[in-house]
């Protein structure tokens, strides 16, 4: 049994993934071809936003985020402490200063009324100039953007929206993707929607965004390649993984609905003494993991290695816990909802190509 079933979806989609590889093969413009221009396009229908620029992958997509609001030394930018390493990687690499934000019990995701508390915190301790938060859309579900757009605006903070794992949940048919100034995700292979490799976009209906975040992505470009305005990177995805992408962005509809069928006979099948996080009303998940709570994590988890079925672990640690972070001052305490899910969560298969016994997963 595969925890994401990548092959299953290759055999798919084989003939026309292969068809698309060729043609990129033929043409041979491996980057910044055709495909990539495709690709951005559909994501923008997909989505509803105006401007999709692809990237080399998620990190970097925060990372000119970041660049494009202008982030930088003396600036405090708030995110989870659950949540993969490079949402807070991000913020050091910028020059700024990562505040970490308390998780909602109930969706796993940024609290919002947390976020609220740090802010003030850090306004009232006055060394760092709030800036900007990151919320992430954790394990697919999108993070309560109504109710923190509305404290983005109350002080005056940019919003970029991490949804690498929320690619396909939407909040009252607002597609994941369109919130915030700017929004990020990832097509890692193991992402909702993933390619062959790495790579990543970044999305936003700012004109001025969009036009800095395309020259940034090329090494700072103006005109041309070879005239460089600005200070920039070299992050540009591969034609043949926009390919790639273009085909599977058409069947992950499909996808979605899959997944959520699979989530809904899990929820159904397993006991109440689990917890997973809880879709509220007008809220939709594209369930990119399906995460549940247990205080006996390990004694679980060994019950269905026996019968080979894959677990996996998101997250361990809190990212104020994380040694890279220990010059920030943060105490163990200081997140209690976070460092409890970081002891009590764990992942079980998820992918729209499930073929396996539901009732094997009661243990």
């Amino acid at each position: 049994m595969e925890f994401i079933d990548l092959k299953s979806q290759y055999q798919h989609l084989k003939s026309r993934i292969d068809t698309r590889i060729q043609s990129v093969l033929a043409h041979g413009q491996y980057i910044m071809g055709p495909e990539v221009f495709e690709l951005e396009a559909n994501l923008e229908e997909f989505i509803g936003i105006k401007h999709a620029i692809t990237c080399a992958n998620g990190t970097d997509a925060l990372t000119l985020a970041l660049m494009a609001i202008g982030a930088g030394e003396g600036d405090a930018i708030f995110c989870p402490t659950f949540t993969f390493f490079s949402t807070g990687e991000v913020i050091s690499f910028a020059n700024a200063e990562p505040i970490f934000v308390d998780s909602e019990k109930k969706t796993f995701n940024i609290c919002a009324d947390n976020l609220e508390k740090q802010i003030l915190k850090v306004i009232k301790e006055g060394r760092l100039v709030p800036k900007a938060v990151i919320a992430v859309d954790l394990f697919g579900l999108p993070a309560n953007y109504p109710k923190i757009e509305k404290i983005c605006k109350k002080y005056n903070l940019k919003l970029i929206e991490d949804a690498a794992q929320g690619f396909g949940g939407s909040i009252d048919g607002k597609k994941a993707g369109s919130f915030g100034d700017i929004a990020t995700t990832s097509f890692f292979p193991a992402k909702p929607l993933g390619c062959y490799g790495d790579g990543g976009a970044i999305f936003t209906d700012n004109e001025e965004y969009a036009n800095l975040i395309k020259s940034l992505r090329v090494h700072g470009k103006g005109a041309h390649k070879y005239d460089n305005i600005r200070i920039g990177m070299n992050s540009r995805l591969d034609t043949i993984q926009a390919a790639i992408l273009i085909e599977k962005l058409q069947e992950f509809p499909n996808e979605l609905v899959n997944r959520n069928k699979l989530a809904e006979k899990y929820q159904r099948i397993l006991p109440k003494d689990y917890n997973v996080p809880i879709i509220e009303d007008g809220f939709y998940s594209s369930w990119a993991q399906f995460t549940l709570v247990h205080k006996n994590r390990e004694k679980i988890i060994k019950k269905y290695e026996k019968k080979s079925i894959p677990t996996n672990i998101y997250y361990s640690k809190c990212l104020h816990q994380q040694e890279a972070f220990n010059d920030l001052d943060c105490k163990e305490g200081d997140y209690p909802i976070a460092e409890e899910l970081a002891l009590q969560v764990f992942s079980l298969p998820m992918h729209g190509y499930s073929h396996v016994e539901i009732d094997r997963f009661v243990v």
